[in-house]
């Protein structure tokens, strides 16, 4: 095998046994470890407050700014150990995270913002490129280009914090619970347009969120993580087809709400 195809085979992104506290006290994920292969789509799911957050912000090295750090464990992304590397230099080898929340520049028009966003070597011509990609990717945000951000539904101000994350021509786009308030119209729309980006742009994609319907009906492979561990993994078809996935993240069954059901003997027989 060429050092090409040895590279190629390489993961875009690996988390070996990663451990995150907070202040130095509070063990936020445990031994988490988890895979994103080149150019394919990957699922962190888990109700709220498992961890999913925690371990995109260590991937991003967003921790510093919240009093986090990583204190065991390694993260490589295309190879490369990124685990103590600065977060702007983690942009600039290609990681970008959308965080939760659509934060865009509410003052600033949609087109604007993209250019806020882009990255300060790029020229205008590439930048232009660019922005005209994303319109097309997302026909809503051209038709209210000059519009003020603010006054911008919530599904199109989540469509506008991905273009944003896009114009910076990420090789892994991260997004932390995109489908958060949004209709299941704007959900299907939104997550049809991730997978469109992924396959046209051979973009690697982690996406994290609570709609486990959702999110594998794009994905080719998920984790599960409760509690600050990843208790399940497989592909999308095997999760889906799970019995305990089916109860408590696809409304499998009667009645059950999974943001207050207590399950905690079902995490036994999974870390069993």
């Amino acid at each position: 095998m060429s050092i090409q195809e040895k590279s190629e085979a390489l993961p875009i992104l690996s988390m070996n046994s990663v451990e995150v506290l907070y202040d130095n006290v509070m063990l936020a994920i445990k031994g988490v470890s988890i895979q994103v292969p080149r150019g394919d789509m990957v699922a962190l799911l888990g109700s709220n407050g498992a961890g999913k957050s925690t371990t995109l912000k260590a991937i991003s090295g967003l921790l510093k700014a919240e009093r986090g750090r990583v204190s065991r464990g390694e993260i490589r992304f295309d190879g490369t150990d990124i685990t103590e590397m600065l977060a702007q230099k983690r942009v600039e080898m290609g990681i970008c995270h959308v965080i939760e929340g659509r934060r865009v520049f509410e003052h600033l028009t949609p087109d604007e913002n993209l250019t806020a966003a882009a990255p300060m070597s790029m020229s205008r011509s590439a930048l232009n490129a660019e922005k005209e990609k994303i319109y097309t990717y997302f026909p809503r945000l051209a038709e209210r280009r000059n519009s003020a951000a603010g006054y911008l539904s919530g599904g199109e101000q989540q469509m506008l914090a991905i273009g944003r994350a896009l114009v910076t021509q990420p090789r892994l786009l991260m997004l932390d619970e995109p489908s958060l308030g949004l209709a299941p119209f704007l959900v299907e729309e939104i997550f049809g347009i991730i997978s469109q980006i992924n396959r046209q742009e051979g973009m690697s994609v982690l996406l994290v969120e609570q709609n486990a319907l959702a999110a594998l009906e794009i994905v080719s492979e998920g984790y599960l993580i409760e509690n600050g561990r990843v208790v399940m993994h497989g592909t999308a078809e095997a999760l889906k087809a799970n019995s305990d996935i089916q109860e408590f993240y696809l409304g499998g069954g009667e009645g059950t709400d999974f943001h207050n059901v207590k399950h905690y003997s079902r995490r036994k027989r999974w870390l069993s």
